[in-house]
Order: C-alpha cells, then structure tokens, then sequence
C-alpha cells in the first residue's frame, strides 16, 4: 500500500468548506458571475447528477468536481449548471477534461453550464484555460476561467485583512506548500492561521469550520499536533471558545499506536518493537488502522512494514 500524501487529502477540506461557504467562494474568486446570481432564490449542490455524467465519461474519480444548480438574475425560469474544479496536481488533459464535463453536462440537462477551475498546485505556469481543435473548417474552443492560488502569494496583506473564509481557506492552501519541508514551520503558521480567527472576531461556527479545514491542509507529527494542542487551549482559554476538530484524531491515534506496540510485542516479540518509532511518525489515521489490521495477517515485519513504507512510484512528500 503506498503511503498516502498530503496532496491526495486536500479533496475532503476543499469539499466541505466549499460546500458551507459557496456564496462566499463566487465572491471570493468570480465576483463578476457573483453579481449576476439571484441568491435569493437559493441554490442547490448536485452531486448525484454529477457523479453519473463523470460515470459516462469514463474520466475517473478527481479531486474536486461539484455542480451547483443556480438562479441568473433576470430570468425567473432561467438557471444555469456551475461546474467548479479545485485542481492540485498539474493534469495534462485537464483542459479536454474540463470540456469534457461541460458537454456531458449541457447535453443531461439543455442549459447553460460555466466551468470554473481553482488550481492549487505548485506550477507558477501551468494555466490551462482552453481546449478545442479545428479540422476541415471545424472549429471548437473552449474557454473557461481559471484560479491559480500561487498568486495569491503576492496579495499576503489583503487576505490577512479580508473577512471572507476563502482568504482563510487560500491562507492555509499556501502554507501546506510552502511547508512541505519544515515541520516546525508549519506548526508556527498553523497557529498563527488559528489566531488570526481568533483575533477577527469570527463566529464560533466559522471558528469551528475554518479551524478545520487548517488542520485537515496543515497536517503535523503527532508531537508537533500535541504542542499545537496546547498552544490553541491557551488561545481558547482567552476567548472561551472550545477547538473540536483534530484532538480528536490525537485521541485515536494515539489509541492505534498503543494497540499497535501491543500487537507487535505479542507477535513478533521485541524484534517487533523495533518497527514503532518509524510507525510513530505516521501522520495518516487510517494508514495507521490499516497497520494494526495487517498485523493479523502479516507473516514477518518486511511485510508488515509494507503496508506503510512509500512505493518507487509514490508521489513526492507534501
């Protein structure tokens, strides 16, 4: 099993926050298509719907794909099909991909369908925005508007200012990259993310929700995650405000590395035991579930270590 890295969590933060805050994520990026939504009349995620146009097109699974039904200003009976990527890892064909989906989707349903992307990968140059061809007087082209976070580097200053949670959301985007090599660096922007929540004086259910999607991108070593714990109690002791989201993952892996030193001395005795401290720097709660069901099965500690152990294939470390 290959060790599973930073990049292929991104989806479950982005999915979530994304869906809480959908308004907030057009103003944030399309202001302009913001503008023309008639919010009042709601709007509606259809994730089914989308799920079987990816099905027929034999795409696969991505990272992030949703399909919101709105309501254009103007047209009482009109609406349209957004289709938002959140891209993070650079695609060859995801220009033919994303036209891919936007015929899929115009041809279900006979409406107009704007496909937007948010590219959150680490190529300052990689900016698909088209796809077409042309053959014997045949043209297609494709445009679609497209995001890219790195730039958002430059705008440092008006994030931290903004009161939108997408300045949060983009904030904690770009501290995963840029922290990939320094763990302790990380911890020290992953605090200083949940301060600034703090200090904004955000709603505890925006507290709550933004402080979560920093820890799900911001992930640290289990002791890292217990000094950033504490450094956060203290935090909330001053504001009165409780942190419910990643202690509870400290509690369950901590419970699986206990159940793990267990299993290991029973079965392979002390030998076995010389596996927990690189077990120990697992940052994957599932990874470390999928351990300590292996070592029912696991006839030696080369397999075992199997389960865990990055592959000559795996992506790089985020």
């Amino acid at each position: 099993m290959a060790k599973k890295t930073p990049l292929t969590e991104y989806d479950s933060p982005w999915k979530q926050i994304l869906q809480l805050y959908f308004q907030d994520f057009m103003l944030f990026f399309f202001p302009q298509a913001h503008s023309e939504i008639d919010w009042s009349r709601g709007f509606e995620f259809l994730d089914q719907e989308l799920q079987q146009v990816v099905r027929d097109a034999e795409l696969g699974k991505r990272l992030i794909d949703k399909l919101v039904k709105i309501y254009r200003i103007g047209g009482e009976e009109s609406w349209l099909l957004i289709h938002v990527e959140v891209q993070s890892q650079e695609e060859s064909d995801f220009p033919k991909r994303m036209f891919v989906y936007n015929y899929r989707i115009f041809d279900r349903y006979n409406r107009s369908v704007a496909s937007c992307a948010v590219l959150g990968d680490d190529n300052i140059d990689w900016r698909p925005n088209q796809f077409g061809y042309e053959l014997f007087g045949c043209t297609v082209d494709f445009q679609f508007p497209v995001i890219k976070l790195l730039d958002y580097k430059h705008w440092l200053p008006e994030l931290e200012e903004s009161h939108n949670p997408f300045a949060t959301v983009v904030m904690a985007h770009l501290a995963a990259m840029q922290t990939r090599g320094d763990r302790l660096q990380r911890k020290q922007q992953k605090l200083a993310l949940a301060r600034r929540l703090y200090e904004q004086g955000f709603e505890r259910e925006a507290i709550l929700n933004l402080l979560g999607f920093i820890d799900w991108m911001l992930t640290l070593p289990l002791d890292l995650e217990r000094e950033f714990k504490r450094e956060v109690e203290q935090l909330e002791a001053q504001q009165s405000m409780q942190y419910m989201t990643s202690f509870e993952r400290i509690a369950r892996m901590e419970s699986l590395l206990e159940g793990i030193a267990v299993g290991l001395k029973l079965k392979f005795g002390t030998e076995g035991l010389s596996l927990l401290p690189e077990i120990s720097r697992i940052e994957d709660v599932e990874q470390l579930r999928a351990v300590l069901t292996g070592l029912e099965t696991a006839s030696n500690l080369e397999q075992l270590r199997s389960l865990y152990q990055p592959t000559t294939d795996t992506p790089r470390e985020n």
